[in-house]
Order: C-alpha cells, then structure tokens, then sequence
C-alpha cells in the first residue's frame, strides 16, 4: 500500500491506486447531526480564519490526510445546512441522514455505520463536527495503534482526560446496534474498560469542543497561529 495522500486533491486518484482495502477497512463517522442549541447556529458551518474553512471540511481534510478517505458525515436536524459546510471540498465523502437525530449521538453513530454493498468495515473512527482541531497525526496514531494491536476502543488521552476521534472495532458495532440509546456508547466503553487503549498525544485539538459562541472565539484566537503551524507539520 502506498502513502496515504496529504491533500483533498490528491485523495481520488490515491484511492484508485490499489488501496480500496484500506478504503474498506476503516470508515470516519462524523457526527454532525445535533440542533447545536447551545451554538444558535450549526456548528458544522463555523469557519476558521481568513481562508472560510469550516469545521467540518477541516475534519474531512485532516481524516483524508491522515489516509481515511471513507468518510461518512451524519446529518439530522440541520441536514441542509451540514452538506451546504462541505461544499468547499472536493472529496470522496458520503452523507447519512438520522430522522431520530434527537434520540441522541449513539442513534448518528448507527446511522453512520449502515452498511452499504461491498463495504468490509472493519472498524469505526468516531468524531465529533464539534472537534474540528484534532491534528491528522493524532488521527493516524490512534488508527496504526488499532492496526498493531486490535483492541476493541482506541482514543486518544492526556492524563485521565480522554478525547476524540474514538476508534471501535468493528467486533462493537452490533452491540452498538442494540444499546440503549438514552444511555449511548457510554455503557459500551464502560463494558470494555479494562480493554481499551488509550494513546498518550500532545494535541490539545483531540480534547478540545466548541459547543457555545464564547468557546468559538477563545478557540479562533488560541488555536489559529498554534494550530496551523501543528497541522502542517503533522501533515508533511
């Protein structure tokens, strides 16, 4: 298997050079589905600096950086709205509705793991739109770490904090299936406590959410300068 692409660009022809196992084996979730009340506006749309990147094609660009170009964005209650955030992007990703959007993140999560004809989905890399400052490095750890060692959840940690994306092994999903939605992925992980990876990462993006307009500005002014720089040497 060749290198993983390092832009939008180049993520169509890498995936018709002989890597559609990679393709298969690896699906990104991201979860966009929620009302953002908090926000008052969704979030998948806000920008990031001078260049009108979103939050959501800065997730699309670091997942295809980091050699997932499987992508699926779960839409809900502002379907529209999260579609029209990826137009700037040129990029082999695909959209899943969620109608019972408002019974909460673990119906997205199924919603996003539909299988579709000719997928082997072996694992899923779960995020959230409202984490658009994780690094592709982190990204690609969290996934090699899976690869090596197959446990059943990988995410990135500091400390005793825990962060995103969250990676479960496809021997989860119908587990995940048949959880109780208004209890979520938590009792999953709780089910699997003592089997879960955490991986160690200097990256303040992977513990980082944006839920109110005040979390938005703090993050536009901490993270641009410092981000950008992290991001493109993460993606060299």
């Amino acid at each position: 298997m060749g290198r993983a692409p390092h832009s939008i660009r180049a993520a169509r022809n890498w995936c018709k050079q002989g890597v559609a196992s990679y393709r298969a084996m690896v699906r990104a979730v991201i979860l966009a589905a929620g009302a953002s009340s908090r926000m008052g506006r969704p979030k998948a749309g806000l920008t990031l600096g001078p260049t009108g990147e979103t939050f959501l094609t800065r997730i699309i660009r670091h997942m295809i950086d980091a050699g997932i170009p499987d992508i699926v964005v779960v839409t809900g209650a502002a379907a529209e709205a999260v579609r029209d955030a990826a137009q700037p992007v040129r990029a082999p990703i695909r959209f899943e509705h969620n109608p019972r959007w408002s019974d909460g993140q673990l119906s997205s999560l199924v919603a996003g793991l539909r299988p579709r004809q000719g997928d082997v989905v072996e694992s899923a890399l779960v995020t959230l739109v409202d984490t658009p400052f994780v690094r592709a490095d982190t990204i690609r750890l969290v996934v090699s770490t899976w690869r090596v060692r197959r446990p059943p959840i990988v995410r990135p940690a500091r400390g005793e904090v825990h962060g995103h994306p969250v990676l479960f092994d496809g021997a989860l999903f119908q587990e995940l299936r048949d959880a109780d939605p208004r209890v979520g992925a938590k009792a999953i992980v709780r089910a699997y406590a003592n089997q879960i990876v955490n991986v160690p990462v200097q990256d303040d993006g992977a513990f980082r959410d944006v839920d109110t307009p005040d979390e938005y500005e703090v993050s536009l002014r901490e993270m641009p300068s410092r981000g950008s720089a992290l991001t493109d040497r993460a993606d060299e």
